[in-house]
């Protein structure tokens, strides 16, 4: 029964009115204390005296309270500020007492009565301990109540500087905070052996499992600011080896209106070790570029064409169409978007192999740039399903391309993949085949051709970080194709942003593409995820070796043989110096590729590889295809090409 009292006025907030009375109360008993220490401790004074003067004390305290509010606090929740509030109501009360007994001396209003100056100055400083020790008293009073009932996690702050502080503050200081910050973690030797705010200064060498194991510590919260991705992985990749949770703090410039919450508090992605600064474009021309356009994005609900969507979405544009075939994806984009404020959108629900249709909407909508996003990507899956593949990223692009030309578009930006580069598998070869056939156009036409490459995108729709999240869920094991395979990676975000800055710099026949710093280890990779999520590599969830799946590369590559950088305005972005071909004999050989595949003959995959002679397949079914010479006995493919950095 006591115990159900207590949590029940513990959930109760206590009257501002009980609070200045209480101080009001603390104040009066104040005032007799000092003039007991005044004279040491003995009754050598008017009494009367004091309890004439007691009122007025009073009754300046109460203006002041009331001026400056500083009973509105809420106790529980003490903090600097409300002692600063504090500190501000004892001043102002003693400067009214002082003007009072002042004033009273000139004018003579109330004969002998004064207050010594020293008694003024004891009952302020007394006035002052005894507010502020109240609150913190009945502050404590009430975690500790709260903490008989709680389960608390024991955590580390790794970083104790301002940014390690205000983590603290965030994550202790409120009711139902479930965190007890055990001690700091930091390298500077300054503060090591310290405390801040009670709290120890630990080493990094103090970090064993052993302490962590006799502390009973789940959490360690990283929350270090401005430090370079490089000593970000390095320092978290030595955490996620102990049994504990590893979280970050996010960067200062994203805590909601300059305070950090605890919600903002997340565990570590495995998007946060990869070894490469974020790309940033300052000095943007994409605002002058879109500003008053009609805009289509083709596979705009896809995860590119979306988030060019949603950063288009920022800019002053005059009409923006959504086009994918994809109902369900398009619909959430649509209400995502309406959610976020945003309205001036047409989604539109169209496939761009239906040329009529397409042709229908660039003559209702007259756009003046086309961002073309839509394809299909998955290697193993488009090995199997050429036929697709072809109508969908050549015969779609040709289509969105061929109508560009015909409405008189201004630019058309391609949405291409580093696998476009010496393929080895038929959705790298099509992505290629519609680089070439983007060159050929733009070589007889006004529209402006514009290609972007990169790599693998963080988070996309089949990518292999959310494959690996999902067998982590499942109790694994993580399948890989190969133990030595690598892959660059880049955010949706940067991807996008990549897009529309090619879109407002290019001139007409570039491929842009941009330094990705060093491809990722997938087998790597996949050990961090399991570590992320609590768990040990290989005791509770182990890696499964596949083999190489149908047109599948150890790497991807930039650049083609023959191909060449040139650099632009930002030094991370840069201009692939395309080889020469006969665009007349490639625009023919493209055209009798899309007829060929439309009746279904079985020529297609040949035909590309007259078109893409670097295409050589590997560990499918069209390595038969190939030169005899790029095949061993077995049937392997041997064919080696030489790879060019960008």
């Amino acid at each position: 029964m006591i115990q159900k009292y207590l949590a029940y006025n513990t959930e109760k907030y206590a009257s501002k009115w009980l609070v200045l009375a209480i101080d009001l109360v603390t104040i009066a008993c104040a005032f007799i204390l000092s003039y007991l220490i005044r004279f040491n401790l003995t009754l050598d004074f008017e009494v009367e005296n004091l309890l004439l003067q007691l009122p007025l004390v009073l009754i300046t305290s109460l203006v002041a309270f009331l001026i400056v509010g500083s009973y509105k606090g809420v106790v529980r929740h003490t903090g600097v500020r409300d002692v600063y509030n504090i500190f501000n109501t004892v001043c102002f009360s003693s400067i009214l007492v002082i003007f009072i007994v002042l004033a009273n001396r000139q004018l003579e209003i109330l004969n002998q009565f004064t207050i010594p100056l020293s008694i003024i100055i004891i009952n302020s400083l007394i006035t002052f301990i005894a507010l502020t020790a109240s609150r913190f008293v009945f502050k404590s009073v009430y975690s500790n109540m709260n903490s008989s009932k709680k389960s608390y996690k024991n955590v580390l702050i790794y970083g104790a500087g301002d940014s390690g502080v205000l983590t603290h503050g965030a994550i202790t200081n409120h009711a139902n905070s479930r965190y007890k910050v055990l001690g700091y973690i930091d390298r500077d030797v300054k503060k090591i052996g310290k405390n801040i705010n009670g709290v120890p200064v630990f080493g990094r060498k103090s970090l064993t499992e052993s302490f962590i194991l006799k502390n009973n510590i789940s959490e360690i919260i990283f929350s270090i600011q401005n430090i370079d991705s490089k000593k970000l992985r390095k320092t978290v990749e030595g955490l996620v080896d102990y049994p504990i949770v590893v979280k970050i703090v996010p960067p200062i410039e994203d805590w909601i209106n300059g305070e950090l919450k605890v919600s903002q508090i997340k565990q570590v992605q495995i998007e946060d070790l990869l070894d490469r600064a974020p790309i940033k474009i300052k000095n943007s021309k994409i605002a002058l570029e879109l500003m008053n356009k009609t805009i289509i994005v083709t596979g705009g609900a896809g995860s590119i064409g979306s988030e060019i969507v949603r950063q288009i979405c920022n800019y002053s544009y005059k009409s923006l169409i959504i086009i994918d075939s994809a109902e369900s994806a398009l619909y959430d984009l649509q209400q995502e978007l309406k959610q976020n404020g945003f309205h001036n959108f047409i989604p539109i629900v169209a496939d761009i192999r239906d040329k009529n249709r397409m042709n229908a909407l660039f003559g209702e909508h007259r756009p003046n740039i086309v961002f073309h996003a839509a394809a299909y990507k998955h290697v193993p899956l488009m090995e199997y399903n050429s036929y697709e593949a072809i109508k969908i990223n050549i015969g779609g692009t040709k289509n969105v391309a061929d109508l560009s030309v015909l409405h008189g578009i201004e630019k058309f930006v391609f949405v291409s993949t580093d696998k476009a580069v010496n393929p080895t598998n038929v959705m790298g070869a099509t992505k290629r085949i519609a680089e070439m056939y983007i060159s050929c156009m733009q070589k007889e036409n006004k529209t402006k051709f514009i290609t972007t490459r990169f790599g693998n995108v963080l988070g996309s729709n089949g990518s292999v970080i959310p494959l690996f999240r999902k067998q982590i869920e499942k109790g694994g094991p993580l399948t890989l194709t190969h133990k030595d395979i690598t892959r660059y990676f880049m955010t949706i975000p940067e991807a996008s942003q990549l897009v529309l800055e090619a879109g407002a710099m290019g001139e007409g026949g570039e491929i842009f593409i941009f330094d990705m710093g060093e491809s990722v280890k997938i087998f790597d990779l996949a050990k961090n995820m399991i570590k992320l999520s609590g768990l040990r590599y290989p005791e509770d969830i182990d890696i499964k070796i596949t083999g190489l799946r149908p047109g599948e590369k150890l790497y991807e590559e930039l650049l083609a043989n023959g191909e060449n950088t040139l650099p632009t305005y930002h030094q991370k972005i840069k201009i692939s110096k395309v080889r020469d071909v006969e665009y007349s004999k490639v625009r023919s050989k493209i055209d009798e590729l899309c007829i060929t595949n439309m009746f279904f003959s079985g020529n297609t995959v040949k035909l590309m590889k007259e078109i893409v002679p670097e295409y050589v397949s590997k560990n499918s079914d069209f390595c038969e295809l190939d030169k005899p010479s790029s095949v061993n006995s077995d049937g392997q493919n041997i064919t080696k090409l030489k790879i060019v950095q960008p």
